[in-house]
């Protein structure tokens, strides 16, 4: 049994990062202290300094853990880490989590590649971003593969020089073709440096080239490539016009700042690259009403600038915020050269600064009817589903069902919400391996015990290994179970609990004659909800997922198992040739029509295997 007031006085007083739990085990807050004995004993003092979100997160604690670091700065590193992994209830929250495109080009290669990508890697590419849309990095993109011609392909480079044929690029004058030896590294390279100079802003020189050129082909009579010379210079214009000049100091830096209710802010930043204006973002985070302006913009740094790739020179932020010399000293070790945080006074940043803030006013007003619809139909659905079971705390949700053609591949689908959103990567297929022909309960519970059990393995093997439990992909249990049906299959789920020693609150997902959602089963009754409820629409969204995603799982099996049975009847192919096979020709179409001599092409495939193949296909 944890004793808070005995754990209270075994408190260091060095710096470090503390975790407070609930009663269910779940993280509810982090953060980081000087003095861990100082800073996680006020929460335990009576003061009437706390907050009522801090009060009510307090009341909440069941218990907490701790861990030591040397220096103040390892506890932010470490507490905006543990933040971003459990996002607790009562942390300052950043609700989007995006990442941002950016235009890598893989400068270390002997002929370079240009493309998206949303990862920053240090692998000595240069890396041009980040931009707010996908789409201008596409259009862009597209644009750059017109002008200069380059390959798209990732063929090892100049090793693979003339192995294989050009791709389609080459033939429709998308690309010099390199793997052909058609122009030379140093032609290339003089391409790339183009295409960098353009990433980077710097369009005059190639506009006048293609000014020339247009006037020349125009003077031809060459009318069609005049045309296509205009249409680039149109595009170059129409992006060109996008980046607004906000600087003459050619600085990279991001502008921040916010507007926010007792419920909710919104926080605006400002992409600034080489003195442009490249885009501007929006994020919403989660506050609590007595939560204050700097401690909500040093929470939005913290999380924000721990997740992206990039880091600019400098970021301009509308107030001071708390631990200002901190955060610098960690930005400044992530991007690897010094940051600044400042606050501008007058002048220019200062209204700039004060744009960003009117945007992001802007925004709280327009899209505050959005976040409380968004509210209603999660967490408001939620809190309605635990009224009608007389329930309470419910975050995660875990349905299941199952899919299966008269007990040929059945399969099992466990999808997962928290807070009445989709978790995609919590979801799980399963597919039957003791149960032989169309038996949904024995299929069930064999689903369910997997899932139960393997969760209570990691748990066994983590705890003997002191690692969190949290590191698991099956330790994380929910607290409702949602089965798609209604007595038989709840009293299964009841019955695996039981024998697992779990207590986990299980209901059925009803349904009416017509396949439609009508109810809820839950403690031997069932429980009408209204069709217009939110409650009721989370539900049937649950279910409605949970069945599509088994039936996907079911299809992909029942496909594959189709296409292995038609090779594996053929003589003299075995495994190994079938994967050859496919490999090599990609479908079953194409390999019907395949001639001898084509088929012994594919690894492994020798006369008679051919012959076999062919006579199997036209006998």
């Amino acid at each position: 049994m944890f004793n808070i007031e005995e754990e209270l006085k075994k408190l260091p007083a060095k710096p470090g990062v503390y975790l407070m739990h609930d009663d269910k085990d779940e993280i509810i807050y982090v953060g980081k202290a000087i003095s861990l004995k100082n800073r996680v004993r006020q929460y335990f003092q009576s003061s009437r300094n706390k907050s009522s979100k801090i009060e009510q997160m307090v009341s909440r604690i069941h218990r907490f853990e701790y861990i030591i670091t040397d220096s103040e700065l390892e506890a932010l590193v470490l507490e905006c880490n543990l933040i971003k992994e459990h996002r607790p209830r009562y942390n300052t929250m950043l609700k989007d989590d995006k990442s941002y495109p950016y235009i890598k080009v893989t400068v270390n290669e002997a002929f370079p590649r240009v493309m998206m990508t949303r990862n920053m890697k240090k692998d000595k590419s240069k890396y041009f971003g980040p931009y707010t849309s996908g789409l201008a990095v596409k259009d862009t993109l597209e644009l750059i593969h017109k002008l200069y011609k380059i390959r798209t392909c990732n063929r090892n480079l100049p090793k693979d020089i003339g192995k294989e044929r050009a791709c389609l690029n080459y033939h429709i004058k998308q690309c010099n073709a390199p793997c052909q030896g058609c122009v030379t590294q140093e032609e290339y390279m003089e391409s790339i440096h183009k295409i960098i100079d353009f990433l980077n802003g710097r369009y005059d020189e190639i506009l006048k080239n293609l000014e020339k050129q247009m006037y020349e082909a125009s003077a031809c009579m060459e009318f069609e490539e005049a045309k296509e010379y205009r249409d680039l210079i149109n595009s170059i214009k129409h992006i060109s016009q996008k980046q607004k000049i906000t600087s003459e100091e050619q600085e990279d830096r991001d502008i921040i700042a916010m507007a926010s209710d007792s419920e909710d802010a919104v926080i605006q930043v400002f992409f600034v690259r080489g003195g442009k204006l490249l885009g501007r973002e929006h994020f919403h985070m989660r506050i609590g009403s007595q939560d204050e302006q700097g401690q909500i913009l040093s929470g939005f740094v913290k999380q924000y600038y721990a997740g992206t790739p990039f880091i600019p020179k400098e970021l301009f932020l509308q107030e001071h915020i708390e631990d200002m010399e901190l955060l610098e000293e960690w930005l400044t070790a992530k991007r690897g050269q010094r940051v600044y945080l400042k606050v501008p006074q007058k002048g220019q940043k200062e209204k700039m600064v004060e744009l960003a803030r009117k945007n992001a006013e802007l925004v709280l007003a327009q899209d505050k009817d959005k976040i409380k619809r968004e509210e209603q139909r999660t967490r408001g659905a939620l809190g309605e589903i635990e009224e009608l079971l007389g329930l309470s705390h419910i975050s995660r949700v875990e349905a299941f069902d199952i899919s299966n053609t008269a007990g040929f591949e059945s399969v099992g689908s466990m999808v997962v919400y928290e807070d009445g959103k989709p978790k995609r990567n919590d979801f799980r297929k399963f597919k039957i391996k003791n149960v032989k022909g169309p038996d949904d309960y024995a299929s069930m519970k064999e689903v369910l015990t997997r899932r139960f059990t393997h969760g209570l393995d990691e748990m066994r093997t983590l705890e003997e290994k002191n690692i969190s439990s949290d590191m698991g992909s099956f330790t994380k249990f929910p607290d409702l179970i949602m089965m798609d049906g209604g007595k038989g299959q709840v009293n299964i789920a009841l019955e695996v609990l039981d024998e697992l020693r779990l207590d986990i609150p299980v209901c059925g997902m009803v349904k009416d004659d017509f396949h439609r959602t009508r109810g809820l089963y839950y403690n031997n009754e069932e429980i009408e909800i209204s069709r217009n409820s939110e409650g009721f629409k989370l539900i049937t969204r649950i279910q409605d997922e949970a069945h599509r995603f088994a039936i996907t799982f079911h299809r992909d099996l029942r496909g594959k198992k189709q296409v292995r049975s038609v090779l594996d009847d053929i003589p003299s192919i075995g495994p190994a040739r079938r994967k050859a096979l496919m490999k090599h020709f990609q479908s079953i179409e194409t390999i019907k029509e395949a001639s001898v001599e084509a088929l012994k092409e594919a690894e492994g495939m020798t006369e008679g295997a051919a012959n076999e193949v062919y006579k199997f296909f036209h006998s």
